[in-house]
């Protein structure tokens, strides 16, 4: 393991004031640590999302940056179609991000996205996950966590099925860079972002960036929360070089995973034997990690 914790944070501001986002929305917090890392020769896409709302309605926009919304599964052609007309004004030194929520993702844009990885289309693609469809009632997505509430998953039957593992697959195409990233650990989050600036070839980030309206939590505890998902290995914090090198950037401290869940209403409705289930998996997952994580750095020292 390594750690990204001695980078400093840029002074840039390029997400100015007047956005519309709820308080405490992890997407705007994401928006503003991207953005120090990638500065003002930036042109970004995103799709109907949260943040298409986010930003202001047009001719304005908060952004200190050009964004261009595009249809909602369409990120991954829209950026690659920025791209080639960039390069072929000469302005090969732009970067392109495509900026996209879980459903447009994981579930609504994943075929565009995953023509451009194939591709290997110079651009950076991040995920802003939180974990449903926020912006149009809370509905879930395939990235909403197993036994979770939303407004078509209820307490009384909650998603059956485990969230889908996106940074596996995109990892499976074999791009140069693969990683995760989490709102409440700014140093490793921009670290990742400016390494991602600095290859050719398709880059994928997936954010970690809870929504206090969806996940039945106060805004003013964001950070908190999203600082325990990775504590407890829900959602650790790690990069995948080429598809094949894994490295964990973060070491974890190991929480009990009941003290994320009981702390958001959305999990409201589990027993302490589907909490322990989910400790299970959540064990066997981080035992996974650390195999692969291991398994490089004996194949590399061999």
């Amino acid at each position: 393991m390594y750690s990204n914790a001695s980078v400093n944070l840029p002074d840039t501001e390029l997400m100015g004031q007047g956005h519309l986002a709820c308080q405490g929305c992890g997407a705007t917090i994401a928006m503003r640590f991207a953005l120090k890392a990638f500065g003002d020769n930036t042109v970004i896409v995103v799709p109907a999302c949260c943040w298409t709302v986010i930003s202001g309605p047009f001719p304005y926009s908060n952004l200190n940056i050009p964004m261009l919304h595009t249809a909602f599964e369409t990120t991954g052609a829209a950026a690659t179609g920025v791209r080639a007309a960039l390069d072929m004004q000469g302005k090969t030194d732009v970067t392109v991000v495509g900026w996209a929520g879980d459903g447009g993702t994981f579930d609504i844009g994943l075929q565009s996205l995953s023509g451009a990885a194939e591709r290997n289309e110079d651009i950076i693609y991040c995920c802003y996950d939180n974990e449903a469809y926020m912006n149009t009632g809370i509905q879930r997505s395939s990235a909403t966590p197993m036994m979770a509430w939303t407004t078509t998953t209820p307490a009384s039957h909650p998603k059956e099925t485990a969230k889908k593992n996106i940074v596996e697959i995109m990892a499976a195409h074999h791009i140069p860079y693969v990683a995760t990233c989490n709102i409440a650990f700014p140093e490793d989050f921009i670290a990742k972002l400016k390494k991602a600036q600095e290859l050719k070839g398709t880059k994928f980030l997936h954010i970690l960036a809870p929504c206090p309206a969806g996940w039945k939590i106060p805004s003013d505890e964001t950070i908190n929360i999203a600082r325990l998902a990775s504590d407890c290995n829900v959602f650790p914090l790690y990069e995948i070089i080429d598809g094949d090198e894994y490295n964990i950037t973060y070491s974890p401290r190991n929480t009990p995973v009941n003290e994320y869940l009981k702390r958001q209403a959305r999990f409201g409705h589990l027993s302490e034997d589907q909490m322990d289930y989910i400790q299970d998996r959540v064990n066997f997952e981080w035992e996974r990690l650390l195999h692969k994580s291991m398994m490089e750095r004996f194949e590399v020292n061999r």
